[in-house]
Parts: structure tokens; C-alpha cells; sequence
């Protein structure tokens, strides 16, 4: 049998997208398998007690166990450098799960009032109504989380950089407030991913993914992670376990093969962005770029420090409010007008009536989510379709 690439602590971020978490089978297969079971059968039933009591490693049902979702989760685990990786049925399911495991009724999360808007909801709807409080704070400011936490707080959640504005935080400085206030931080690494951003590297206890997005990278399946130390992600896996939002064999076979591609992609999703916005930020129609890889970014010089890259999603602000952007989303013949974000296709929205659709307008105004922002997730096509697709509707509001 091969030695698992995951113990080769040497070997360097492409080379695990790659070969970390498969583990060959007898048939000596080079790709990796898809195991489409339910269920696994055993040799005798002394066999099968041991395996369900978890006195003889193994697998038992392919809710919380399965080769498949194995690999993916060892893979990410070795890229994120985390001790551990737990696979869910989406990003939410994801946040849903670390949210069950570790939180308890009159326990407190602060948060960034720059989150997307179904985490806000799953924040203030669902978990608050079984006593879990949420503060929501602004995220660049360190002084406002200080000040926001208090003895029941346990959790610190951000995503960095925000969607949709590009909004940054100094992760290794919140990691030291969250420490001594002996509370976690988790941070939403799904715009960035290992590639471009290494949270736990930065003192991070936990980090969530939605892997439909850059993960997979081409919008094919939905699915979501959780990475972190063993401690807390055996609390999550038995969420997993117990209330069933798992992932399937499938989709996971789907994200560890888009694992192998990442680090090309997201070096050609950034290379695109950078170019978009420094031609939307000439624009006359538009009001501005919110993109961290921008020079006139207020965060540019901290999103430089701690990030490898600045990702490939810009908030842009058009003059004229929803009208006007309304009015360039529907010039496009090439970008898709959708929702999701992190594909090989540049995908177009207007956030304050999609993605943050849902959120009262005294708390899309603390997001920064104006009438006439417009998001842009720039994908790989050609640079010169993506400008002039978007310059048909831009230029019209000139």
C-alpha cells in the first residue's frame, strides 16, 4: 500500500490538491473511486458490533462514513492544515453543524455584519430562537469585536474578505482576541480558499467552506466543510452523524477532483478580477470598486499581508441605484444572471434583492448593501467578452 500523502508534511499545497487522502484499494485504481453504498458488510457479527461501537475503525453507514467523502475530507484537512475535516450537504449545513456541536442555549456568537444573508438568518431566526444571541459588529474593526464580546460569548465568526464589499479582517489579530476570551473563531475561507488564504495558519480554530463554490469550481454540485482541530470536529462529525446532513459520495468525488485544479484556477480568477476592476474603476458610470486587490482599497495593504491573493468576486456600485443596475445585469448576453459564485463562468447579481434579498433594509444598510451595488464573480472566460459584455449596459448609462 502507498504511503498517504497527507503524512508527508513537506510536500507543498499542489502537490496535496492532488495526491493527499487516497488511499488505493486492492484493485490499484490511479483516480479515485466513487463508493455510491448506503450501507458495508461484514465478515461476522462480532465484526459489525465492533465497528458500530466504534471499538474497530471502519466503515458503518455511508451517512458518517464513506471512502468517498474520506478522501475529500483528508485532502481539504492536509490544504487547510487542519487536523480534521468534516463533510456536510452545503456550505449552511456546514455553519448549521459547527453551530450544533459546540454552541448551547445562553451561549453568544459576535459576528461581522458582513455576512451572507442566510447566515444572518440561520444566526437570528433558527438559533436564536433555541437562546443562542448574536452580535453583530463591524468587521474590520477590531475594537468593536473587543468590545462586543462578554463571558457568554463562544464563538467569533467572520468571513474575510466579505461578500459582497471585499471587506478584510487581521484573522491573527482576532484570533488573540478570541483566545483570551477563551472563545473560537471561525472563520468563512470561501472566497479565498487554501490557495489564496490558510486561516488556521493564522490562528483560526475553525474554518468553513461551501465547497459548491471554488472547491468545485464549476458549479456542478452543492456541498459545504468544516476543518478545524480533532477536539472540536469530533463534536461536528457527530452532528453529522446523528442528524444526517451529509454529504454524498458523488458530490464529493466531484470537489476532490476540483480540489486538483485549485490552485490554477484561483490564480486565473484573480488575474481576471484584478483587470476587471481596474477597468470598472475607470468607468464614469460606475460609483466604485469594492475589491481588496485594488491599490485604493482601504484594507489593500492588510489583504496583501495575510492573503495570497484577493480572490475574483467585486462589489460594484453603479450611479443611479436599482434601475441602473438592474439595467446593465440585463444588458449581459454572456454572464449569468445567477446567484452562485466561484465558476468557470463569470457569473452577475444584484445582491440587495438575491443574495441579501432577505434582510431588513436597516440591516442591509449596516452591510452596505445599496440599490445599486451589483456583484461580479469574474470567471476564466476571455477578458475582452467579460468587458465588453458588461460595457453594452455600462456604457448605456453614460
Amino acid at each position: 500500500m502507498q504511503q498517504d500523502p497527507t503524512s508527508q508534511q513537506q510536500w507543498a499545497l499542489e502537490t496535496l490538491a492532488i495526491r493527499a487522502g487516497h488511499q488505493r484499494t486492492h484493485e490499484q485504481e490511479h483516480g479515485e473511486p466513487i463508493f455510491p453504498t448506503s450501507s458495508f458488510v461484514y465478515d461476522s457479527a462480532a465484526e459489525a458490533a465492533a465497528k458500530f461501537s466504534g471499538e474497530a475503525p471502519g466503515n458503518v453507514y455511508s451517512r458518517f462514513t464513506n471512502p468517498t467523502v474520506r478522501t475529500f475530507e483528508q485532502r481539504l484537512a492536509a490544504m487547510e492544515g487542519g487536523e480534521r475535516c468534516v463533510a456536510t450537504s452545503s456550505g449552511m449545513a456546514a455553519i448549521l453543524s459547527t453551530a450544533l456541536a459546540l454552541l448551547q442555549s445562553g451561549d453568544e456568537i459576535v459576528a461581522s455584519r458582513s455576512l451572507f444573508g442566510s447566515t444572518v438568518s440561520l444566526f437570528d431566526k433558527y438559533l436564536g430562537k433555541f437562546g443562542i444571541t448574536t452580535r453583530y459588529v463591524e468587521l474590520s474593526s477590531l475594537e468593536a469585536w473587543e468590545a462586543a464580546v462578554t463571558p457568554a460569548t463562544r464563538l467569533l465568526f467572520a468571513e474575510t474578505p466579505s461578500n459582497p464589499l471585499s471587506e478584510v479582517v487581521d484573522i491573527a489579530a482576532l484570533a488573540s482576541i478570541a483566545r483570551r476570551h477563551e472563545a473560537l473563531l471561525a472563520i468563512d475561507n470561501c472566497f479565498l480558499t487554501p490557495a489564496l488564504q490558510k486561516p488556521i495558519a493564522l490562528g483560526a480554530d475553525l474554518v468553513i467552506h461551501s465547497a459548491t463554490k471554488y472547491l468545485d469550481g464549476q458549479g456542478r454540485a452543492v456541498g459545504g466543510a468544516v476543518v478545524g482541530r480533532d477536539k472540536e470536529l469530533e463534536e461536528v462529525f457527530g452532528v453529522v452523524r446523528t442528524c444526517g446532513p451529509c454529504l454524498s459520495p458523488f458530490n464529493a468525488w466531484l470537489f476532490t477532483k476540483g480540489l486538483e485544479t485549485l490552485n490554477l484556477r484561483m490564480r486565473a480568477h484573480c488575474e481576471n478580477a484584478r483587470i476587471l476592476a481596474e477597468w470598472l474603476e475607470g468607468h464614469p458610470a460606475v460609483a466604485r470598486v469594492h475589491y481588496s486587490g485594488l491599490v485604493t482599497h482601504p484594507q489593500h495593504e492588510l489583504a496583501s499581508r495575510q492573503q495570497q491573493g484577493y480572490g475574483a468576486v467585486l462589489g460594484v456600485e453603479v450611479k443611479g441605484g436599482r434601475e441602473a443596475a438592474w439595467s446593465v445585469i440585463d444588458a449581459t448576453r454572456m454572464l449569468s444572471i445567477t446567484g452562485n459564485l466561484g465558476d468557470v463562468k463569470t457569473t452577475i447579481t444584484h445582491p440587495a434583492t438575491t443574495t441579501h434579498g432577505r434582510l431588513s433594509e436597516a440591516q442591509k444598510a449596516a452591510a452596505g448593501i445599496t440599490e445599486g451595488l451589483i456583484r461580479i464573480a469574474v470567471g476564466l472566460e476571455a477578458m475582452e467578452d467579460i468587458r465588453a459584455d458588461l460595457a453594452r449596459g455600462l456604457d448605456a448609462l453614460v
